[in-house]
C-alpha cells in the first residue's frame, strides 16, 4: 500500500507497522539534514546528522525537503543459518531533498522494522562523480556499554579478526592504539534495560564499504577506507543501507532478518539453478598440520567419507603439486565418488585484476571448474575499499555463472548479501581458531561467549570451529559448543579428522561431531545469556533440539532448568548430555526427559561449555 503525504517544511516522520520504532528526519536550524530513532517511545538515537558529500558539496548541508511517499512492505523468503524462513514486514519512505547551494535532487529512503531503523541515499548522477564522504552519524547513549573488536595492530580493520570487548561509548575514539575508526558491528547495551543497539551497514554494492569514526561524546560517524579523497563512481549514487538494528532482548538481535532484508531478492536468471549449493561440513588440514601433498589430501577425502562430512578443504600450496590441473581433477573425481566436495584456495591478489572485465579470474574460475571443484576459498582482501567491494561482487557474480560456491577469507563484514548472492556460503571477517596457531593467540573464552551476539549479528562467519588439541584456556566441551553456536552454512571444521575419530577424550562426543547441523529451523537465546561471559542457545534442526552453552568467565557456572519450553511438552525425547569432566575430557549422560520434567543440570568449568542434544522417542 503507498500512500503520499506532505512533509511540513523541516520533519518527516516514519513508524514501523505496529509502533516500535520511529524515526524521525529533519531539518534543523542551522540547514543541517538530521535524524532520530526512538524504541519503544524512548530516545536510541539523538539527533545526528545525514549527508553525502560528492564533488565537494555537503549535500546535508542547505537543504529543503520536498513531498514525501510512504508504503507498507511485507514478504517471506527463505534463509539459511540462524532459522528457516524469513519475515519482512516494514514500511519504506522515500523523501526528495533538494541541496540549495548546487541544485541537486536526490532521495532519502528509510525503512522502519519492528527491529531496526535503515536509510540511504539515492542520488541521480550521469558522467564520473566523486564521493568524497558521508556526514552519517549515530548519537549513542552516553557511557553506554559498547562491544567493539580490538586488534592493536595494522590488521585490525584490513581482515576485521579482533577480539570482541566492551567499553563506554563515550571512549570509542581513544580505547584502540589503531586510532578512532572502529569496525562494524558495533553493539550497544542501551541504558535502563531498554535493550540493545547495533550499528551496521547493508547491502553493500559499488561503494565503498562503511567504518565508524569515534568522535567523542559518545557521536560515531560513517568512515571510508579512501578518507577525504574520495572514491569515483559513474552514474546513478545509491549508497548501502546506513542501519541501527534494535531488540529488547538477545533473542530478538540473534533472530532479526535486518540485514537481508535491506538486501535485493537474488537474480531469477543468475540462480535459476541453485541444486549446487549444498551448506554442510568440510574437514581441513592446514588447521593442525598444514596442506598436504596429493596423498595427504586425498587421505583427507576418505575421512570426510568416514565422518559423512560433504566437504574438503584444500588450502594454499596444493598450486604447487607437480601437474596441479591434472591432480586436482584426480583428486575431484576421487572425491566425487565418495560424494564429498571439493574447496581449494585461491589468493585474492592473483584474481584482482579489473582489466578486460576480470579476465584473469574467469580464466581461473573456468579452470577449476573444469577441475570438478564445488567451491573456493578467496583469501587476504584485507580491505574493503570500493576496489574490493567490487571484486567481490565480480567474484560472486562470475562463480554463480559456473555453479560454484564461495568462501571469503581475509575480509570485512557480511552485509546481507548472501541473500542476494546465496552462492556465498560463509565468510571470515571473524576472528577465528586459527589464532590459536599464532603468536597472538589464544582465543579466549569470553571471546567466544561474546561472538554470537556481535560478529554473528551480522551473518554467517568461517570462525572455524572445534579445535581440541589446540584448544587455548577452554575445555572440549567448550570447543564443542562452538560448532553449534556459531552460525556457518559452511562449517570448516580445525581439528584433524584422525584426532575426532581415534582420539579416545573425543569418543564421547563423535557421535554429535558426525551429526552436526549447518544451518537451523529454530533458534532461541535463552535468558540465562550475557555478552562475553554466558552464551546459551537452543537450536532446532528438523525435530531435534540442540542445547549449547559457552562460559566466557573464569569462574565455574552452574545452571539449572526445572523445565525446558523449547521441547514439546506433551511427549518424551532422550537427551545427550556432555558436560566438562575436566579441561580435556567430557562427562556423558544418557537420559529420558519425560513430559513437562526436565530437572536438568550443567555444571561448567571455568571457560568451559555444555551440549545436550535432544531426539525425540
Amino acid at each position: 500500500m503507498q500512500r503520499k503525504s506532505t512533509s511540513p517544511a523541516a520533519h518527516c516522520q516514519l513508524q514501523s507497522p505496529k509502533g516500535a520504532v520511529v524515526g524521525d528526519i529533519t531539518i534543523n536550524e542551522r540547514g543541517r539534514l538530521q535524524y532520530a530513532v526512538t524504541f519503544h517511545g524512548r530516545t536510541v538515537i539523538a539527533a545526528s546528522d545525514l549527508g553525502v558529500t560528492i564533488d565537494g558539496h555537503d549535500l546535508g548541508q542547505g537543504v529543503s525537503f520536498g513531498d514525501a511517499a510512504q508504503a507498507d512492505r511485507f514478504e517471506t523468503y527463505p534463509t539459511r543459518g540462524v532459522h528457516g524462513e524469513a519475515v519482512h514486514e516494514g514500511r519504506e519512505l522515500q523523501l526528495p531533498v533538494i541541496h540549495s547551494a548546487s541544485g541537486r535532487a536526490y532521495t532519502v529512503q528509510a525503512r522502519a522494522y519492528e527491529d531496526g531503523f535503515a536509510l540511504r541515499y539515492i542520488i541521480p548522477g550521469a558522467g564520473p562523480t566523486t564521493v568524497q564522504g558521508e556526514s552519517t552519524s549515530w548519537q549513542l547513549p552516553a557511557a553506554a556499554k559498547a562491544w567493539m573488536f580490538e586488534r592493536n595492530n595494522e590488521w585490525k580493520l584490513k581482515s576485521y579478526a579482533g577480539e570482541w570487548i566492551a567499553v563506554t561509548t563515550d571512549a570509542l575514539h581513544h580505547v584502540s592504539s589503531q586510532g578512532s575508526i572502529q569496525g562494524t558491528p558495533l553493539v550497544v547495551e542501551l541504558p535502563e534495560a531498554l535493550g540493545y543497539a547495533v550499528i551496521c551497514e547493508a547491502a553493500l554494492y559499488a561503494y565503498s564499504g562503511m567504518r565508524l569514526e569515534a568522535a567523542g561524546g559518545g557521536i560515531v560517524k560513517a568512515h571510508f577506507t579512501e578518507g577525504t579523497n574520495g572514491f569515483r563512481l559513474v552514474g546513478d549514487v545509491t549508497t548501502p543501507w546506513r542501519v541501527t538494528m534494535l531488540a529488547k532482548d538477545l533473542n530478538g538481535l540473534v533472530n532479526s532478518d535486518l540485514l537481508t532484508n535491506l538486501n535485493p531478492p537474488p537474480d531469477p536468471t543468475l540462480f535459476a539453478d541453485t541444486a549446487y549449493i549444498r551448506p554442510g561440513r568440510s574437514v581441513w588440514r592446514w588447521w593442525s598440520r598444514g596442506t598436504g601433498n596429493f596423498q595427504e589430501e586425498k587421505a583427507m577425502v576418505e575421512h570426510a567419507e568416514a565422518l559423512g562430512y560433504e566437504f574438503t578443504t584444500v588450502d594454499e600450496g596444493w598450486e604447487l603439486w607437480e601437474d596441479k590441473w591434472r591432480a586436482l581433477k584426480e583428486l575431484t573425481d576421487y572425491a566425487g565418488g565418495k560424494n564429498v566436495g571439493v574447496f581449494v584456495w585461491k589468493r585474492s591478489t592473483e584474481l584482482n585484476h579489473p582489466q578486460d572485465e576480470y579476465r584473469v579470474m574467469r580464466e581461473f574460475m573456468d579452470q577449476v571448474k573444469a577441475a570438478g571443484v564445488a567451491g573456493f576459498k578467496i583469501d587476504f582482501i584485507d580491505c574493503e575499499d570500493l576496489g574490493s567491494i567490487a571484486f567481490e561482487i565480480a567474484a560472486l557474480r562470475m562463480a554463480a555463472e559456473r555453479k560454484l560456491m564461495v568462501n571469503f577469507h581475509g575480509i570485512s563484514k557480511p552485509t546481507g548479501e548472501s541473500r542476494t548472492y546465496p552462492n556465498e556460503i560463509s565468510r571470515e571477517g571473524i576472528r577465528g581458531l586459527e589464532l590459536n596457531r599464532m603468536s597472538e593467540g589464544p582465543i579466549t573464552a569470553s571471546h567466544n561467549a561474546a561472538l554470537p551476539f556481535t560478529r554473528f549479528l551480522a551473518g554467517h562467519g568461517d570462525y572455524t570451529p572445534i579445535g581440541f588439541s589446540n584448544r587455548g584456556p577452554t575445555t572440549y566441551a567448550h570447543q564443542l559448543a562452538t560448532g553449534i553456536l556459531f552460525t556457518s552454512p559452511l562449517q570448516v571444521i580445525a581439528e584433524h579428522p584422525e584426532y575426532l575419530l581415534h582420539e579416545p577424550s573425543c569418543r564421547p562426543a563423535l557421535d554429535i561431531i558426525r551429526a552436526l547441523p549447518t544451518v537451523w529451523h529454530e533458534t532461541i537465546v535463552l535468558p540465562e545469556s550475557r555478552i562475553g561471559e554466558l552464551a546459551v542457545m537452543a537450536r532446532r534442526l528438523d525435530d531435534t533440539w540442540y542445547l549449547a552453552v559457552l562460559n566466557g568467565t573464569d569462574e565455574p557456572i552452574a545452571l539449572a532448568w526445572e523445565s525446558l519450553p523449547f521441547l514439546n511438552q506433551e511427549a518424551s525425547c532422550l537427551a545427550v548430555c556432555l558436560s566438562d569432566a575436566g579441561p580435556a575430557a567430557f562427562l556423558r549422560e544418557e537420559r529420558l526427559i519425560r513430559p513437562r520434567e526436565s530437572g536438568l543440570r550443567a555444571n561448567l568449568l571455568p571457560c568451559g561449555g555444555y551440549v545436550a542434544v535432544f531426539r525425540p522417542t
